[in-house]
């Protein structure tokens, strides 16, 4: 995989937290389980529809086949269904803990973000949407979504009392989230794997935000399938 040169660590970037939330998790067939059909998940009682989670698979792997490197990076995402939906309940359960903290990401705060992010890349918003096709496998469209996630992780880390930078910080943060997703109950189609409250992921995601939330993300490892 070509390197592509990536923003200052000194400037939160917003591929620390979405690369890591999209890493590492195997694909699995998409159907509804017997108690919550045509559901990929249901958080706080609220159900993530599969069409839903496959329309976002879908818009991935088109943007991947229209990119010159199309074979490299649809190798490097064989774990895309399950990685979306990891990040679909995450969200969820950071938006619940940010409005518990009283705390917010407004459109203005993501735009912001954004144009931040764009400006730290040589090749400016183009360089930055092919960093995250490849890394974060994420859409032009898609990126506001990772963004404001990484807005809210900071203003929730703040809220508090944590420090993303520091272990002790990252534990603060991590134990806030994981308070939440217990109160959420989130429940996982059983094709897709199960909830771990403790690590806000999908059991068989690996959960690299903690090291990474303040440095840089790392590319998506191949599958071994």
């Amino acid at each position: 995989m070509n390197r592509l040169k990536r923003p200052n660590t000194r400037r939160r970037s917003v591929l620390s937290l979405t690369a890591a939330v999209l890493a590492g998790v195997p694909l699995l067939a998409a159907c509804g389980s017997a108690a919550h059909p045509g559901a990929a998940a249901v958080v706080g009682g609220q159900r993530i529809p599969v069409s839903s989670l496959q329309d976002q698979v879908n818009a991935v792997r088109t943007a991947q086949q229209a990119s010159p490197q199309s074979a490299q990076l649809i190798g490097g995402s064989a774990q895309l269904s399950q990685a979306k939906l990891n990040g679909m309940i995450f969200d969820r359960i950071l938006e619940r803990a940010a409005d518990d903290a009283g705390v917010s990401a407004s459109r203005h705060e993501v735009q912001t973000a954004r144009r931040q992010a764009a400006a730290a890349q040589p090749g400016g918003e183009k360089q930055l949407e092919a960093t995250l096709l490849q890394q974060g496998a994420l859409t032009p469209a898609q990126i506001d979504d990772a963004v404001r996630r990484d807005v809210l992780m900071s203003k929730l880390a703040k809220a508090v009392g944590g420090d993303t930078a520091t272990p002790a910080g990252q534990q603060k943060v991590l134990a806030v989230l994981t308070r939440t997703s217990k109160a959420m109950h989130v429940d996982v189609n059983p094709r897709y794997g199960s909830w771990d409250n403790t690590k806000v992921a999908l059991g068989s995601t690996k959960v690299d935000w903690i090291k990474q939330v303040s440095g840089e993300a790392q590319p998506q490892e191949p599958s071994d399938a």
